[in-house]
C-alpha cells in the first residue's frame, strides 16, 4: 500500500509539471507550433485587376486618410495648384465630368490617380508650363511621359498613350496647352482607353518615384477644360 500511494503522489506531480507518465516514461509535452505569415507582397506593377471607373459614375468610397489630398500635410500643396487653375489634359473633359478614382484598388495597390475615359487617338495637352523630364515605356504605364513643372516641386505623369506628339523629346520646355500624346490603351490599361493622370510631390533630389501622391481630382475640378494647342 505505501508503494501505491508513493506511485500516485509522483503520478500527481508529474501531471503538474505538464508532464505525461506512462509505464515508468516522462514525456514532455512539445510547445504549440507558432505560424509565421509571410509579410503582404508589394508590387509596383501589379496589373489592372479591377475595372476602370467610367467618368459617367458616381465615385464610391472614401478617400483613404494616409493618401488624401486634403489632409493636412497635402493641403498647402493642393491649395497652390487649384489657383494655378490647370488644364484638364484629355480634350473633350470638363471638370464636372471628372470622378474621384484616387483611392480605388487596382490588384494589391492603390490607383493615387485619375483616369479619364476617351477614345483612342484623343488629344492629351499639357496641364501647365514646364519641361519633359522623361519619356519612357513600362509594362504597367505603357507610353508615359513625366513633366516636370516651372518650379519643379511637382511632377505630372501621363500614362498609357497611344503615340507622343510629333517632336514631343526629353528636355524641352512646354507650354500649358500644348500638345503631348494621344489617348491609348498601352500598358495595363486592358480594353478601355483612358489616360492615367497623377500628380507627385517632389524630395529636394526630385525623384518622382520617392514622391508623394496628391489627389488630381479636386484640383482638376478647378481646372479649365483644353482647348487645343500646339
Amino acid at each position: 500500500m505505501r508503494k501505491i500511494g508513493v506511485w500516485f503522489s509522483v503520478l500527481a506531480i508529474g501531471l503538474a509539471a505538464g508532464m505525461v507518465i506512462s509505464t515508468g516514461y516522462t514525456v514532455t509535452a512539445e510547445p504549440a507550433q507558432q505560424l509565421v505569415h509571410p509579410p503582404p507582397r508589394q508590387s509596383k506593377s501589379a496589373p489592372l485587376k479591377t475595372p476602370v471607373v467610367p467618368i459617367t459614375q458616381a465615385a464610391s468610397g472614401k478617400p483613404a486618410p494616409s493618401q488624401s489630398a486634403g489632409s493636412d500635410d497635402l493641403a498647402d500643396d493642393v491649395n497652390r495648384l487649384r489657383q494655378r487653375k490647370l488644364t484638364i489634359p484629355v480634350q473633350g473633359i470638363l471638370p464636372k465630368d471628372l470622378v474621384d478614382t484616387f483611392s480605388a484598388t487596382r490588384g494589391d495597390r492603390i490607383h493615387e490617380a485619375n483616369d479619364m475615359l476617351a477614345p483612342i487617338g484623343t488629344p492629351v495637352y499639357a496641364v501647365e508650363d514646364g519641361k519633359i523630364e522623361k519619356l519612357f515605356t513600362s509594362k504597367p504605364g505603357g507610353l508615359t511621359i513625366y513633366q516636370f513643372d516651372p518650379d519643379g516641386a511637382y511632377c505630372y505623369y501621363y500614362a498609357h498613350l497611344d503615340q507622343y506628339a510629333a517632336g514631343l523629346r526629353q528636355g524641352m520646355d512646354v507650354k500649358r496647352g500644348d500638345l503631348l500624346g494621344y489617348v491609348g490603351v498601352s500598358g495595363n490599361a486592358g480594353n478601355t482607353p483612358h489616360l492615367h493622370f497623377a500628380i507627385i510631390k517632389l524630395g529636394p533630389e526630385r525623384k518622382w518615384w520617392q514622391g508623394t501622391a496628391i489627389n488630381p481630382y479636386p484640383i482638376l475640378r478647378e481646372g479649365v477644360p483644353a482647348t487645343g494647342g500646339r
